[in-house]
């Protein structure tokens, strides 16, 4: 009798081959300044070099300029942060103009990871500190209605910033404020892509806009994309590459749990 083959899982036969490449990851975001990071953890458990290098440099708007904007952050209520860079440069310009902030000033954002990062310059309470339950626009979104009715908001931005959460205000009718106060400009890496590392992972879609600044005929060819963050999420999928790492999810809350879970599930293979 002739014996059935059976057939090949084409997402095992893809991680197999996925597994034998990836002997070096492309982090772009700067070198932990601590060596007890995490993500050293990944090299020594996988055997894989990982290089850091921003791709982008975030400058921040000066006082003066931010002034000719003419916007009030004390006529606000509310703050929607997106990112680390936006508090940075938020409380940085409160503190450049000495701005005094109301203790009854709330903060809506997108990631529990982000709003963690609020304690760097404000005590972390609860009952004003909100952020979506699984990381995304939507699920802030959801949060941020809740409080609409009673809430004039302000949104820290870049410089290049049309993103998804500004879109989903406007379509919600929700009144808030754009205020620009920093500009991120493409970093020069274009010796470290040469260097064809098997996974890259962005923060930003600075950082994906980058990529192809500095190598337009940039082909994936099997390079495996991460991403973290809706927004970047979104700008790496706008830009026709494949995305196989995604964070934050349910059982990944982090970009380290989720390159952890892929090269786990690749050594299973």
């Amino acid at each position: 009798m002739a014996k059935t083959l059976k057939k090949k899982d084409p997402t095992v036969t893809e991680n197999a081959e996925a597994k034998k490449a990836i002997q070096t990851v492309l982090i772009t975001q700067p070198r932990p300044e601590s060596e007890k990071s995490p993500y050293f953890e990944l090299e020594r458990k996988y055997k894989v070099k990982l290089d850091f290098c921003p791709f982008i440099i975030v400058e921040g708007v000066p006082g003066k300029d931010f002034r000719k904007q003419k916007v009030e952050i004390t006529d606000h209520t509310a703050v929607i942060f997106n990112s680390r860079n936006a508090i940075d440069h938020f409380f940085r310009i409160v503190d450049e103009l000495k701005i005094k902030i109301s203790p009854e000033m709330k903060y809506f954002c997108i990631t529990e990871a982000i709003a963690l990062y609020l304690q760097k310059f404000i005590v972390y309470r609860k009952r004003k500190i909100f952020y979506g339950e699984d990381g995304t626009v939507t699920s802030m979104l959801e949060v941020i209605a809740k409080h609409k009715s009673k809430e004039k908001f302000i949104v820290p931005v870049n410089d290049i910033c049309r993103n998804e959460i500004l879109d989903c205000l406007n379509k919600n009718h929700l009144f808030y404020t754009e205020a620009v106060l920093y500009k991120t400009v493409c970093a020069d890496v274009k010796d470290l892509l040469a260097k064809n590392h098997d996974m890259i992972v962005f923060f930003t879609p600075g950082g994906v806009k980058s990529l192809f600044e500095n190598q337009p005929g940039f082909k994936q060819n099997g390079t495996i994309i991460g991403a973290f963050g809706p927004i970047t999420t979104k700008a790496v999928e706008d830009a026709g590459l494949d995305l196989q790492i995604k964070a934050p999810m349910p059982n990944a809350p982090s970009m380290v749990a989720a390159i952890d879970l892929f090269l786990n599930q690749l050594t299973r293979s």
